[in-house]
This record gives C-alpha cells, structure tokens and sequence, in this order.
C-alpha cells in the first residue's frame, strides 16, 4: 500500500513512464521521502493518478553543484534544468535529488 504522494507537472508524465525521467530535484519543503518507498503519482495541474514510483535515494545538493549528469537523467538540457529549478525555486540554493524507477 502506497501512503506518501508526489506530483509532477503534466508535461513530464511522458518521460516518467517512458523511463527518460529517474530524478526530480526538489527543495526543503518536498523531500522527505524515505528509500525503498513507494508513492503514488499525479499531476499538478489536476490531481489525476498516472503512476507509482519507487523512491531509490534522496540526496543533498546546492543548485551550483547540477551538472549534465543531472540534465540527462531529467531527459533536458542542463540549461532548461536550471531555467526550471530556476523558475519553481526562485532563490533556492538548497536542493534534494531524489532518484527514482517506476514501481511494479
């Protein structure tokens, strides 16, 4: 049974279940995921339900530290990584990776 939730915006349900997306990178208010859970999935926008993710790790990082490792596992540039952190985050130096699969 799935207890914790997450949410994505709807143009990134694609490449979630595509596999083209394993991390988010989120801030201090949306890290607190413990590995080997599972969470449900919706998007932002609506709340509708499209997947289940298995959280694999949750890892510190400073917004200066995102390199093209990071932009890959986002499926994007490591410049329209930053520009999207840059633009949920506004002024946010301290982030969380969280890695992760889709779930059975």
């Amino acid at each position: 049974m799935s207890l914790l939730t997450m949410t994505f915006f709807e143009r990134f349900e694609s490449d979630i279940l595509a596999g083209k997306k394993t991390i988010t990178i989120r801030d201090e208010s949306e890290y607190d995921y413990t590995p080997g859970s599972t969470v449900d999935v919706s998007t932002y926008e609506d709340g509708r339900w499209f997947c289940r993710l298995q959280i694999k790790s949750v890892t510190s990082i400073q917004f200066k530290e995102l390199n093209d490792f990071h932009a890959q596992q986002e499926n994007m540039s490591l410049q329209q990584l930053k520009d999207v952190i840059s633009e949920i985050y506004p002024n946010t130096s301290q982030l969380f990776v969280i890695d992760y699969q889709l779930a059975d």
